[in-house]
């Protein structure tokens, strides 16, 4: 993955996404998404990386990050998913490409559109009809948010500082008439 000018800053937030070619599966069974994430876990420290939100489905990722320091972020995404899809590739026995091109990015600058966006992310399998609630979809750190889980892919800070209790992340992300009306507000964070 070639350098592309990305403009990437320290201590901004930016939903990250994309999804496999054709529109193909990039996860085929349980382990591709235990082993992504056991990924993300050791990259994400390596390359000071905070991450606030993300949802692995069948066949495309959303990540909400910040960058932590200097290294840019698309170095992280550089190392995560060349190492993912090469250990792919030789599992599946494929070849050629997994994903539509190089992730895409957008930077989210207002706090309520970066709340909004986890909720988007969250509630994704839901919409997708893999799963009835978001806490049942084990591919993201909504269990988390909520506190059915103690994983460290997450930033506990930020959701305190958003959502002080559980129940005030559940209520917002179930809050439908909210949720219709805010998507206007973030479509240009979303897929293209």
């Amino acid at each position: 993955m070639p350098y592309r000018g990305d403009i990437f800053t320290q201590g901004q937030y930016y939903h990250i996404y994309n999804r496999g070619a054709g529109k193909g599966k990039v996860f085929f069974n349980e382990g591709n998404y235990q082993y992504l994430l056991q990924l993300m876990m050791g990259y994400a420290s390596k390359y000071g990386v905070a991450v606030i939100a993300y949802c692995l489905m069948p066949n495309h990722y959303h990540f909400i990050l910040r960058q932590e320091t200097e290294i840019l972020l698309s170095k992280f995404m550089q190392v995560l998913f060349n190492s993912y899809a090469q250990a792919l590739n030789l599992q599946q026995g494929r070849t050629g490409t997994l994903f539509e091109g190089r992730f895409k990015h957008r930077c989210v600058d207002q706090w309520e559109y970066l709340v909004t966006l986890c909720r988007y992310i969250h509630i994704n399998p839901v919409k997708a009809g893999l799963a009835a609630k978001p806490e049942d979809w084990v591919y993201s750190n909504y269990r988390e948010w909520i506190g059915l889980r103690n994983g460290l892919l997450v930033d506990k800070n930020f959701i305190q500082d958003h959502f002080p209790s559980a129940d005030e992340y559940v209520q917002f992300v179930n809050d439908v008439e909210d949720e219709k009306k805010s998507y206007g507000k973030i479509s240009k964070y979303m897929f293209d």
